[in-house]
């Protein structure tokens, strides 16, 4: 008789349920579905915020304009994105923390990093390439006081090893146009650590 193992720590991340009451409170009242894409060994990890409402239903991280930006700003293409051989996504929170009553995004709740988070860094273990993307995770994985826009301007302080970046939201085309450094000094500079952390 074989002795049954137990769950991987991706399996309990998926079963995860303690925001379950929150997310019902709020005007979506949706469900948990943590987005689980990590394994040991990736050679970049991007940091994200939470997953969006397409993700949360698609399952895929990332798998959305946002993503569509994200990756050209890394110069690759989705195929590469999604080998988890190579790349994992650890967002701040697993599941899509739903709308409030305007329509916005809620943030992460905390509890979820709190729980999970230094599991899965020390599983994934040492990586090549980090992204932290946007102002949550610059917070949180940078532990940055400082507004987002401003540790994005000091991207070269945390370079070649990570990267802190704005969300590649459709919504942060203003903050694109008002910092047009970020294109001409920083991407460069991005896809070539993406490129080396890759081959």
């Amino acid at each position: 008789m074989t002795a049954r193992s137990d769950p991987s720590l991706g399996d309990r991340i998926r079963a995860c349920r303690i925001c379950a009451e929150r997310f019902a409170a709020t005007p979506t009242r949706h469900k948990p579905r943590p987005i689980v894409w990590f394994q040991p060994g990736v050679r970049i990890l991007v940091a994200g915020q939470a997953p969006g409402k397409r993700v949360y239903e698609d399952g895929r991280p990332f798998f959305d304009r946002s993503g569509d930006r994200l990756r050209d700003w890394m110069g690759i293409d989705p195929p590469t994105f999604y080998d988890t051989d190579r790349i994992g996504v650890l967002p701040t929170a697993f599941c899509w923390p739903g709308y409030d009553a305007k329509g916005a995004d809620l943030p992460p709740p905390s509890i979820c990093w709190e729980t999970w988070h230094a599991q899965v860094l020390e599983e994934i273990g040492p990586v090549r390439l980090t992204l932290v993307i946007g102002g949550h995770a610059i917070r949180r994985h940078l532990g940055a006081k400082a507004p987002m826009t401003e540790v994005v301007q000091g991207w070269r302080a945390h370079a070649p090893a990570v990267f802190p970046l704005p969300h590649p939201s459709w919504r942060n085309n203003a903050w694109l146009r008002r910092n047009p450094w970020f294109e001409t000094e920083l991407l460069p500079d991005l896809k070539a650590a993406v490129s080396q952390a890759l081959s």
